[in-house]
């Protein structure tokens, strides 16, 4: 698995950006690594479409994406399923109409096989979190079981401190005094 200090992976990748295109096909962009280029990024993934844990956690970076915007981060959550069944799914679920990140398609799990994050029985990603500096260094990695939702207040608070380029003792929150080498 890729973790800290390397280099995030290219990728080229279809996404669900919309739901309110005229027509089908344009409801879709081609999202690559260098689309959100000088940005921070927050690159999640989950295992599977039309399940019971993911939609609780996109529909949160969802209603976190404003404060992520602020931030200068760009929130990009992607799964092994195709562009299709995302716009499927989005349409189906409510809490996922709306969302304002694109969704990723990998299904040749090219980026998930790079990133060393797919399960190795069952072939889907693992509940893995990515945030990559505007350089596109890995700077932050979370992984959790398929059965077990990330905290994605944790993330935004990981990504603040990140930002700070400070050391930040254990809890900090943003606007706290950070530490000072001695």
């Amino acid at each position: 698995m890729l973790t800290v200090g390397d280099r995030l992976p290219t990728f080229n990748l279809q996404a669900v950006t919309r739901l309110d295109a005229p027509s089908p096909d344009q409801a879709f962009e081609t999202i690559t690594n260098d689309t959100y280029a000088g940005k921070w990024l927050v690159l999640f993934a989950w295992p599977k479409d039309f399940t019971f844990v993911c939609p609780t956690e996109i529909a949160s970076f969802g209603k976190l994406n404003e404060e992520f915007a602020d931030r200068d981060a760009q929130v990009l959550g992607f799964s092994t399923d195709s562009e299709f069944v995302h716009r499927a799914w989005r349409m189906n679920q409510e809490e996922l109409r709306d969302l304002p990140f694109p969704m990723l398609a990998d299904i040749k799990r090219e980026l998930a096989s790079e990133l060393g994050i797919l399960h190795k029985e069952e072939g889907v990603c693992l509940r893995a979190t990515f945030i990559v500096d505007p350089d596109g260094i890995i700077r932050h990695v979370s992984v959790y079981d398929l059965s077990v939702g990330r905290n994605v207040q944790e993330v935004m608070r990981t990504l603040d401190a990140l930002q700070t380029d400070e050391l930040c003792p254990c809890n900090w929150q943003r606007g706290e005094e950070t530490l000072q080498a001695a």
